[in-house]
């Protein structure tokens, strides 16, 4: 290990991570012995993937297609020794372990669930809820533990913790808190994990058994990322394999795991060899996420506050230090539809989002137009067509819209040719104003150097030309009867990347102001492939799209260089990446640039959007990305929300949230940025 890769910001521990694992070891009908050694092998194959929970399935040292052999007392006895041994051999491996097994208390037996690591059993949860339906015949061998709290159970001449109320919390990472239910448990109207996570575990496992038929799978999918979104929590599901009696029944070995309603990751189902699907859990997340939530504190409150009556076994335990990497998917673009099969549905789903809301406000105002600046660039293109949508929807003609070009001292023949392009495509009525002359006398009246034939080109030359025309279209609006559609969009807004009041941060109706930079470049190309528009306007839209992005609001340089926005305020797809976890999630900022690193380190590896360019897949180092981090922080929490606290109307479209202080963000205009640039100071490596 590295000097570099030993400082703690590598370790995924320090961000509140923890890894966990569903194995699915290959058993042998009723024989002990097999399948006390598989489930060893497995466990120390987890040691190796430094592993901190491992979930095997449901009553894995008997398998769990025995039938009336579960009630045999030589089973039962070698059930018990083999439980022993897995108890000795956890000293020396860093898993926590859930393994399933059969228990006698007190003349019942019971379907449980057994916590163990490091060398002792911590304790044993029963199944409640027992199936006694079409092929189930549960209760005909085993007692159901609904009821049973505050209990214990003598496990190899052993008292430990027995019962329903059980959360399991690691005594180094506090946020690591598991609680355990069996199959059926989940398949209750209310799941006893409901109460566990109100109880204040993050992750809930599922020990289970549960035959495959056809679209079972789907179903189990169905309820892990239902009971992971509704008990904001982790969900670990692990389902019996290969060896099982097929008898009467069939297996596949089914193990996943959901965050927050979020796939990390599948296993792959009937394998014949022994599966370990493994994925990194944000217990942190998970945590903040219910912070935010009242709803689930207002739940666990009605429920009698679990926490309250919950037994919370403590645990020792040793998570592996330095770099062990990171898995699970981390989106390099989380505000862009990732779901590939359904990726038309959410693009259409987030267009027309905006396109409604801006017919509603078409309605109320009884508008007779719609005003609009056309630079050529991403942001007005994307309001146009937008506009251009919600007039086909209305039965109006497009030449409701007035689409306005006003070239300034920086405009570029290309933006203003693609302008034009843009508006005769579309069909609305177009026009152009040159603003220069009344910038020209603007600058005059107010005494600036550029005036006087020198290059100053600072932000009051840029604002001169910013200022009027915004101030141009809403004279305009008054003129025709209409409102001024906004074309800024959500990253500007984080940033401040805008000017404010009379300038592109005002209109009467801010339709953009929910969509970040790089959902309007991909909803832009999905218009310009799905035959969203004509031909014409398609090819004039993938030209917006290869252009630089640029304000135009300063000549170009002598080599012929124009402004670029990036280069001053940094790449919008690192910049919408920490606006989505810093807002979504109020992630620290050493977190962010954790996540940022592993999501774009290597260009080569992880998801990209469907189609997206292969020329456009960069990747950025951790010093790239810490210092645009540093920027970020600065912009977003000391700079720009005076600009935020005074935004226009307009449509919330992602659920990573808007910055409205209406809606997802409010925050005063005054505040500083220190707390966040000093833990990114303290906690990132300067490389």
């Amino acid at each position: 290990m590295t000097a570099e890769s030993s400082h703690p910001f590598h370790d995924m521990h320090e961000h509140g991570f923890v890894r966990v694992a569903a194995s699915t070891p290959r058993v042998r009908t009723a024989d002990v012995a097999f399948n006390l050694d598989a489930v060893l092998a497995e466990a120390r194959r987890a040691h190796e993937a430094h592993v901190d929970l491992l979930v095997f399935p449901e009553l894995c040292l008997s398998s769990y297609a025995i039938d009336d052999l579960h009630l045999q007392a030589a089973m039962i006895e070698a059930v018990e020794a083999a439980i022993a041994d897995v108890v000795a051999a956890s000293a020396d491996l860093a898993p926590v372990l859930l393994v399933g097994a059969a228990l006698m208390r007190k003349g019942r037996l019971y379907n449980c669930a057994l916590a163990i690591a490091h060398g002792k059993l911590l304790g044993v949860v029963p199944k409640s809820y027992l199936p006694n339906y079409r092929e189930f015949y549960e209760k005909r061998w085993f007692a159901s533990g609904k009821a049973i709290r505050g209990q214990t159970i003598t496990v190899n001449g052993e008292d430990v913790p027995f019962g329903v109320d059980l959360v399991f919390a690691s005594e180094v990472l506090p946020n690591f808190r598991f609680f355990a239910e069996i199959c059926e448990d989940f398949w209750a109207p209310t799941p006893p994990s409901s109460l566990g996570a109100m109880a204040g575990a993050t992750i809930l496992a599922n020990l289970s058994a549960s035959n495959i038929v056809i679209g079972k799978s789907d179903e189990r999918h169905m309820l892990c990322r239902s009971q992971s979104a509704r008990a904001v929590a982790a969900y670990v599901y692990c389902a019996a394999g290969h060896g099982e009696s097929t008898t009467d029944l069939a297996w596949d070995g089914q193990g996943v795991i959901y965050e927050l309603g979020d796939l990390l990751a599948e296993s792959e189902r009937f394998s014949f060899a022994p599966e370990l699907c493994i994925a990194d859990v944000d217990c942190d997340r998970i945590v903040m996420d219910r912070v935010r939530v009242p709803t689930f504190n207002d739940a666990a409150e009605l429920a009698g506050s679990p926490e309250d009556t919950f037994r919370t076994v403590r645990f020792a335990h040793v998570p592996v230090s330095g770099d062990i990497g990171l898995i699970r998917p981390v989106g390099r673009f989380p505000f862009v539809p990732a779901r590939a099969d359904k990726l038309d549905a959410d693009c259409y789903e987030a267009f027309n989002i905006q396109v409604d809301g801006l017919m509603r406000r078409m309605e109320s105002t009884s508008a007779k137009s719609l005003v609009i600046g056309i630079s050529g660039g991403l942001d007005s293109t994307h309001a146009l067509i937008v506009a251009a949508r919600a007039c086909d929807r209305l039965g109006l003609p497009r030449t409701t819209i007035r689409g306005y070009t006003m070239p300034g001292f920086g405009t570029s023949d290309g933006t203003k040719a693609n302008a034009w392009k843009l508006m005769e495509a579309v069909g609305i009525t177009a026009e152009e104003i040159d603003i220069r002359p009344a910038a020209t006398t603007m600058l005059q009246d107010i005494g600036h150097a550029f005036a006087d034939g020198q290059p100053v080109y600072d932000v009051t030359f840029e604002n001169v030309q910013a200022g009027l025309r915004t101030d141009y279209l809403f004279r305009l609006a008054s003129q025709h009867s209409g409102f001024v559609v906004g074309t800024g969009d959500l990253s500007e807004l984080a940033l401040g990347w805008c000017t404010y009041g009379v300038g592109d941060q005002m209109s009467h109706y801010a339709v953009n102001a929910g969509v970040p930079k790089t959902l309007i470049q991909y909803l832009i190309r999905w218009c310009a492939t799905t035959d969203q528009f004509s031909a014409s306007t398609e090819k004039i839209l993938l030209a917006i799209l290869a252009t630089e992005i640029s304000p135009e609001l300063v000549p170009a340089g002598a080599d012929g260089a124009i402004q670029s926005t990036e280069a001053k305020i940094g790449p919008y797809e690192l910049n919408d990446f920490f606006l989505h976890h810093v807002m979504r999630f109020g992630q620290k900022p050493s977190k962010v640039a954790f996540l940022a690193w592993h999501a774009w380190r290597e260009a080569s590896s992880g998801a990209w959007p469907a189609g997206f360019p292969e020329a456009k897949k960069n990747e950025y180092d951790l010093a790239t990305i810490r210092s645009w981090l540093e920027k970020f922080l600065g912009r977003f929490f000391a700079f720009s929300q005076f600009k935020r606290s005074a935004i226009p109307n307009g449509p919330k479209v992602s659920s990573g949230g808007a910055l409205s202080p209406r809606g997802d963000w409010r925050a005063p205009s005054d505040a500083s940025a220190a707390v966040w640039l000093a833990e990114l100071d303290a906690r990132v490596p300067r490389i």
